[in-house]
């Protein structure tokens, strides 16, 4: 007698399908316990600082990559950055986590896109093997190749104990112009800002930042013997004045000690013009673009590479013809090419390129420097080579992939999320914009509040859950900006024209003042080349960029703002001593923790450990600057309070300080009272940085405030205080121009200039001028279509 088959049970390891955490404490996070669906999409949603960074990345992320790190051996870990695991108690079913967040890319000045993303590469190999004439190896096409030649004896060994020593010569052909070093601009220095030639060099005729004669500049300066330092530099003799500026590093001993002498050029030149200029000090920086005018290379005409590369073509392109190419055409070029020997190659660089044009970054060239993306160019680059990966089961991690995105553009990015879901992958992504956080499959909302008012789970489960649920997240979902009744009357008007920045086609447009004007259009229409590259800086123009705060675990909001000089000036004044010992930087720092507040102790390759100071208890101070009081509290509780306690604090009564409050003024008007003047910088999420820095630049005295998008990282309640923050600016009697896509600042607007139709050379057009209602009635443009299904019109 035959029996049916029993359906088997379930294999055991099909049952690990959720990453399991529980008592997660990274930061502000509470003892935050959650499950998550594996092979899902999950969103993290929540207020900006309510601990939606800590939990995905400081936690999940940060025990993946740490756990894949303990794999290798110690060896290797000793190259590899140590990291030390998240305060949690349990972390379960984790998988390989691969993270794309916000950072910038690297702003080297040699950086490109092609060369972050292996383009680059794969189109020197291509015209080694098929650029008529040929000319050498891949390296014969790289710009960071210089050429090298070299003669000399080299000694041959030949059978035991017998040596013949023959003249040889060596050469690698590189791809760097000789002329610019690869850089391609050339730079003009403007001797006048480096000294005062009626001055001589013991009077102080040197005025480039940093070159003091009290130092080691003096030092070397009065022992070198190349010109008399007490004679007036306006009277050097022409071998004197070239040994100040041109003489190239040369050894020198002064009073037996070893030292290198170099003219003022070359130093310039190896400490400043070698770095990015963005990454300089403020006054460095300032110096700069003072001293020295950046002009194209006459030699290659900015291309970067030396005549021989740029003489071999493939079908009468060059390499440099390649890199400048919009990505979508240079795709286009490459299909072109018919070649059995190298079809590999072209297929995966054929792949690379689509993948551009899938994340709708087709609008890019390869010879684009990476340090001018903005933080979602740069994010959605970083995306690139994860997109045509056959790796399956691995954690996605995603810092809200939709920044910088117009929401024709957003459609396209949640099909990508979903690919990378449907081919059986875990996506985590923290975000802000109701169009990404409807395609999830599970939502995790965190709050209720932020800094120490958030850290707990409001709610986790499905969107239609979200909606019911009370939380904040779930009450401003489903919110839709109205448009304006009645917009403001311009007092006046800023005229561009003939604006031909990066993709501008001849632009003429007048930006109306007094009111608040939107500038918006798909990613790559040129909105930042025309506010950026048009609107002249200086007069009274104060612009607020996406560029990502600098700042250490030192630093602070009280630093950072300026705010701390104030508060000390005040204790210094109330104890009658001086302002140097309220710094945790300087004078009044706990020898011990230097003013850190904890010890560090490096473990190797293991994860350090830090230890709150046992003789400051972590107030970073010593402690008899902590007997000082002001109002009848002591410096370090002073930065323990928050900004929303400080305004009351510094306000009124004994500690009554009108400079520290105007600064508290701004923080609270941003919408950062919660934080505390204390909290290291490196703590804060990205949506309280932008804050910060938007709080920062309020201070400067200006008429036009330039803003690009502001709306980063912010929560959709925070958008509502952001737009009263605009109202308040533009009703004081400034002009502000807004870079942004999101539509409830577009409806909030006075004035609407929507550049398009497309992105790259499809785009560089004003396609709509007027108000926010007009462009709904008009519908002609997508952003038109996009904010009137927005306002429901």
């Amino acid at each position: 007698m035959s029996t049916a088959p029993q359906p088997s049970a379930p294999h055991v390891a099909d049952s690990h399908d959720l990453i399991r955490v529980q008592g997660a404490r990274v930061n502000n996070l509470r003892d935050v316990s959650v499950e998550i669906p594996k092979r899902r999409l999950t969103v993290f949603t929540g207020v900006s600082g309510s601990g939606k960074s800590s939990l995905v990345f400081g936690t999940i992320a940060a025990e993946s990559q740490r756990m894949i790190n303990e794999t290798y051996s110690a060896f290797v870990q000793g190259f590899m950055p140590t990291l030390a695991r998240p305060e949690v108690d349990l972390l379960d079913g984790l998988t390989t986590a691969i993270i794309v967040d916000q950072e910038r890319m690297g702003a080297n000045s040699r950086s490109t896109v092609g060369t972050a993303t292996d383009a680059n590469a794969m189109l020197r190999i291509l015209f080694s093997r098929l650029g008529q004439p040929h000319i050498g190896s891949p390296n014969a096409y790289s710009f960071n190749v210089p050429s090298v030649k070299a003669t000399g004896a080299i000694t041959v060994e030949r059978g035991a104990g017998k040596t013949k020593t023959e003249k040889a010569t060596f050469t690698r052909l590189g791809g760097m112009c000789p002329r610019c070093e690869g850089m391609g601009a050339v730079t003009d220095i403007d001797l006048s800002a480096l000294y005062d030639d009626s001055l001589s060099l013991n009077e102080g005729a040197i005025t480039i930042p940093g070159y003091s004669m009290e130092g080691w500049f003096g030092r070397i300066f009065r022992g070198c013997g190349y010109f008399d330092p007490d004679k007036p530099i306006g009277k050097f003799t022409k071998r004197e004045q070239h040994d100040l500026l041109h003489r190239e590093p040369t050894k020198i001993k002064i009073d037996g000690i070893n030292l290198t002498y170099s003219g003022l050029i070359p130093s310039i030149q190896k400490s400043f013009l070698s770095k990015d200029i963005d990454a300089l000090q403020p006054h460095i920086r300032a110096f700069v673009e003072r001293a020295v005018t950046f002009t194209t290379c006459p030699e290659c005409a900015g291309t970067r590479l030396s005549q021989e590369a740029r003489s071999s073509k493939i079908q009468g392109k060059n390499i440099a013809d390649a890199c400048a190419m919009q990505i979508s055409d240079l795709a286009a070029w490459v299909r072109g090419i018919d070649e059995p020997s190298v079809a590999p190659l072209l297929a995966g660089l054929q792949h690379l390129l689509d993948s551009f044009e899938e994340i709708g970054l087709g609008y890019l060239s390869l010879d684009r420097p990476s340090g001018t993306l903005s933080g979602g160019e740069a994010q959605r680059t970083k995306m690139i080579r994860h997109l045509g990966s056959s790796l399956t089961d691995v954690t996605y991690v995603f810092d809200e992939p939709t920044i910088g995105l117009h929401p024709h553009d957003i459609q396209r990015m949640n099909e990508l999320l979903l690919q990378l879901r449907d081919k059986g992958n875990t996506v985590l992504v923290v975000e802000h914009k109701p169009e990404a956080i409807a395609i999830a499959d599970h939502v995790v909302d965190l709050g209720p509040g932020a800094g120490t008012d958030g850290g707990t789970v409001c709610y986790e489960g499905s969107l239609e859950g979200l909606r019911a649920s009370g939380t904040i997240t779930g009450r401003h979902l489903d919110d839709r900006a109205a448009l304006k009744d009645q917009v403001r009357t311009p007092t006046g008007k800023l005229e561009i024209r003939g604006a031909t920045a990066n993709n501008l086609r001849n632009v003429d447009v007048d930006v109306p003042l007094g009111v608040l004007v939107v500038v918006t259009g798909v990613a790559g229409s040129g909105k930042s080349s025309l506010v950026h590259g048009s609107i002249p800086p200086g007069a009274g123009v104060v612009s607020i960029d996406q560029g990502a705060i600098r700042g250490s675990r030192r630093s602070n909001p009280a630093t950072y703002t300026g705010l701390l000089d104030p508060i000390r000036k005040a204790f210094a004044k109330a104890n009658g001593v001086k302002p140097a010992l309220f710094s945790a930087n300087s004078e009044g720092a706990c020898p011990s923790c230097n003013g850190a507040g904890v010890i560090y102790t490096d473990l190797g390759m293991m994860a350090g450990v830090a230890a709150p100071c046992e003789d400051c208890e972590g107030k970073r101070f010593q402690a008899s600057v902590l007997e000082y009081r002001l109002g009848g509290r002591d410096i370090s509780e002073v930065l323990a309070m928050s900004v929303t306690e400080a305004e009351k604090f510094f306000g009124a009564g004994d500690a009554r300080t009108p400079a520290a409050h105007a600064i508290l003024d701004r923080l609270a008007d941003v919408g950062l009272g919660y934080l505390s003047l204390g909290q290291p910088l490196t703590t804060l999420s990205g949506g309280e940085r932008q804050r910060l820095k938007l709080a920062t630049h309020m201070a400067e005295k200006g008429g036009v405030y330039v803003l690009d998008e502001p709306t980063t990282g912010l929560h959709l309640a925070d958008v509502e205080q952001l737009l009263g923050l605009l109202d308040r600016l533009v009703d004081s009697g400034k002009s502000v121009i807004v870079i942004e896509h999101h539509q409830a600042v577009m409806a909030h607007a006075d004035w609407i200039i929507d550049l398009g139709p497309g992105a790259g050379h499809d785009g560089g057009q004003i396609v709509f001028e007027g108000t926010p209602a007009d462009l709904v009635a008009d519908r002609s443009t997508l952003t038109g279509e996009h904010l009137a299904a927005y306002v429901g019109s």
